[in-house]
């Protein structure tokens, strides 16, 4: 359980456990930011993480963060981490994301296939204070802002409607029984039709696209996408360096251990799934792999694309077994219930999750250097869409913003204490004015920051490369 303090109590315990924290706390410090005298370098913060990975995509890495503050932030979730750490705590727990960003909230599949309104990637997800989620998905909205030409008060509309969002659906959960809450989930057609009422013409056009696609974005589409027929047999299409088949990386002795190395992971992850879908998943035999650079702040990790076949070639099953690190947040909220990484993500996005992917599982497996890494799977693709925050309206990012606010609350109401939570957002806007300066203020910090590692590539101190 993410928030222990809640077991036993009555609701109005729970309020009053809310209530004394904002005594403790007042909602208008959360406006407070300012790097810590001792605030680390955030080139080296950047450059630890990288001591873990795969040292010819470090680069990349470096590259796709250098292309804007946004993306900089993007793959910054360890600086912004501790720079969180020093921030005013309530003291509240819950599941967090730990990535919260408004790129990580997007249109997925449900098991039952619903298009649903989620929060996507779960790799720095661990249990802590509540709030840290709230920050960084508001700082993403002024970053993002500032790049498409939001002027000040445009920007700061946008974080306190977002955050008046979360406020007030988590003051929704307070008053609701704990098996709604946990059914409780955004569907994409419902939504467009409630929020539809407000958009102008090109909204209406731009949303309805993003909806049609979305349906599109499933297995069979990645394939086309990433698979060719070699003679008769299927296989991954090379794209390098950001699609490496297996047989292009190694020579015949290692690429024949590491192939075993992975069809046994691929296995052993099996025992992760429930009865029903591991034997759905015994139907499949695997056809190839190839590694795949995916993301920004993921760049370097290792991560798999495996292609498993069922009936014949047109019963494809793309499964993507990413490497799991220690979550970012560990330092600063500690290590979580979890040794094995893998197991982390999966069940933190479980918890969070309103459907969670039918294949996620984990495993860990020795790598051909003799150490042990985490992985965790999913599928590829499923029906996901992906915001474009670059061509979005003043408008339009209101109501994702606010949007991404409700799902968010959501999330954190299955495992944080909502009662207590909601009782210390109360009802008035004193929060969500505090988080729009916080906001503006880590924008600012975001782009020395950004600059900083523009300078530290510019005098060699790390090697940058950009692929189209």
């Amino acid at each position: 359980m993410a928030d222990a303090g809640r077991t036993h109590l009555s609701p109005q315990e729970r309020a009053a456990r809310g209530r004394a924290a904002r005594a403790q706390v007042p909602r208008s410090r959360h406006a407070e930011f300012a790097p810590a005298a001792d605030r680390p370098d955030p080139v080296a913060v950047v450059e630890r993480q990288s001591a873990s990975r795969l040292p010819e995509l470090v680069p990349l890495r470096y590259g796709r963060m250098l292309e804007s503050p946004f993306r900089f932030f993007r793959g910054a979730a360890a600086v912004m981490a501790g720079d969180l750490a020093g921030t005013p705590s309530t003291g509240l727990r819950a599941q967090l994301c730990g990535d919260a960003h408004l790129l990580n909230f997007r249109l997925l599949a449900s098991p039952e296939r619903h298009l649903i309104f989620d929060i996507n990637d779960f790799d720095e997800t661990l249990p802590g204070p509540w709030e840290w989620d709230v920050k960084r998905l508001s700082a993403s909205l002024v970053i993002a802002g500032r790049a498409n030409g939001f002027g000040g008060p445009e920007r700061a509309r946008v974080v306190r409607e977002t955050v008046r969002a979360y406020r007030e659906a988590m003051d929704g959960y307070a008053g609701m029984r704990n098996l709604d809450v946990w059914y409780a989930r955004i569907d994409a057609d419902e939504l467009y039709g409630v929020l539809s009422e407000g958009w102008d013409k090109e909204d209406r056009r731009r949303v309805s696209r993003v909806l049609a696609k979305a349906r599109t974005r499933d297995h069979l589409q990645a394939l086309d996408r990433l698979a060719v027929t070699v003679g008769d047999e299927l296989r991954i299409a090379p794209d390098p360096p950001l699609v490496v088949p297996l047989g292009d990386l190694l020579p015949d002795v290692e690429r024949g251990r590491l192939e075993q190395q992975l069809r046994e992971l691929v296995d052993r992850y099996a025992r992760t799934l429930q009865a029903d879908r591991r034997s759905l998943l015994a139907q499949y035999r695997v056809a190839d792999m190839a590694r795949k650079v995916v993301g920004v702040g993921s760049v370097g990790t290792r991560c798999w694309i495996v292609l498993l076949l069922g009936r014949d070639d047109t019963d494809p099953l793309l499964l993507q077994a990413k490497e799991a690190q220690e979550s970012v947040l560990a330092p600063y909220a500690g290590p979580g219930p979890f040794s094995h990484q893998g197991e982390r993500v999966v069940c933190g996005q479980r918890l969070m999750q309103a459907a969670s992917d039918m294949f996620l599982g984990w495993e860990r497996v020795e790598g051909l250097d003799g150490r042990q890494r985490d992985f965790y799977f999913r599928q590829l693709r499923d029906w996901k869409a992906i915001p474009q925050a670059d061509t979005m309206s003043p408008g339009l990012m209101r109501q994702f913003g606010r949007l991404c606010g409700t799902t968010l609350a959501r999330a954190h109401a299955r495992s944080g204490d909502r009662i207590a939570i909601a009782a210390y957002l109360g009802r008035s806007d004193v929060f969500d004015r505090a988080l729009a300066e916080f906001a503006e203020s880590y924008a600012d910090q975001n782009e020395r920051d950004h600059r900083a590692l523009a300078d530290a590539a510019r005098t060699g101190r790390v090697t940058a490369e950009s692929v189209a």
